[in-house]
């Protein structure tokens, strides 16, 4: 409970940057260099685990047990990513809820969900998406557990349904709202001047949203932004850059530099301590 309590009081003081992380050692790291809190990336866990796309392939047992492994590892507390509930929601949020997660987030869109920033979206009504939330309110055990209803609105039927839907999901119990690619400032600042509770904002790459910083954000009402594949991208970068090195030398040595030296990874896995 303690994880909770904090990530709450924290939200209340600042606007949080939560980097995405999708396994132990990337989760390590973020906490390592300082942040206060992860986020577990759906997209995150379905690339680097099974080499599959973010389309709601992953059962929830999956989703769960990475949830478990991140947790056991930080002492910063983490927000999951369950996509669209993974059918029943009143399990989803039980299983989440144990794993030692902070809170989750939710979608109002169809199963099988797609990428925020891509089209073809197809949304559930916001009465289905109102009755899931209103559901994983009355599933969870702490009052401390945030639930957080995104909204893919607008890029299916506009901003101010969007507003509109959130409105809804307030009604219904949520506890901070999550408007997923919006393309201007000023959609941000719409946003958060017509729906007031805490808002998070999703500052992903090469997507819909313009690159923007976390004292931008800040100052248009945002309480939590998450970068959920930023570490990954570049590690997936790095990765694909040191198997070429292999490949055209039959070597590492040219690349050493560019390493996590075996001291700093034990040093990062607490390797005394077992």
């Amino acid at each position: 409970m303690k994880k909770k309590n904090s990530f709450l009081q924290q939200i209340q003081k600042e606007t949080l940057l939560l980097p995405g992380v999708f396994n132990g050692a990337s989760a390590l790291l973020a906490e390592e260099a300082g942040f206060k809190g992860v986020y577990i990336s759906g997209a995150g866990i379905s690339n680097a685990l099974a080499g599959l796309p973010d389309k709601s392939l992953l059962p929830l047992e999956i989703v769960i047990l990475q949830a478990k492994l991140i947790t056991r590892v930080i002492s910063i507390p983490a927000i999951a990513d369950a996509d669209t509930g993974f059918g029943n929601i009143h399990k989803t949020v039980s299983l989440f809820e144990k794993s030692g997660v902070s809170g989750i987030q939710i979608e109002d869109q169809r199963f099988p969900k797609r990428c925020g920033h891509l089209p073809g979206k197809e949304l559930v009504t916001a009465q289905t998406m109102a009755k899931k939330i209103s559901s994983a309110v009355k599933a969870r055990k702490s009052p401390d557990f945030l639930i957080i209803a995104r909204t893919d609105a607008k890029g299916v039927t506009g901003l101010s349904d969007a507003i509109e839907r959130a409105r809804v999901y307030i009604d219904s119990g949520a506890d901070i709202i999550f408007p997923e690619a919006l393309e201007t400032p000023q959609e941000f600042e719409r946003f958060a001047r017509e729906v007031k509770v805490p808002l998070m904002a999703n500052m992903t790459e090469f997507g819909k949203t313009p690159y923007l910083t976390v004292d931008q954000f800040q100052s248009l009402g945002y309480s939590i932004v998450i970068f959920p594949m930023t570490a990954f991208r570049v590690m997936m970068e790095a990765g694909k850059k040191a198997y070429d090195v292999l490949k055209k030398t039959g070597t590492q040595k040219t690349i050493l530099k560019k390493m996590q030296t075996r001291k700093e990874l034990y040093k990062l896995l607490k390797y005394d301590q077992y």
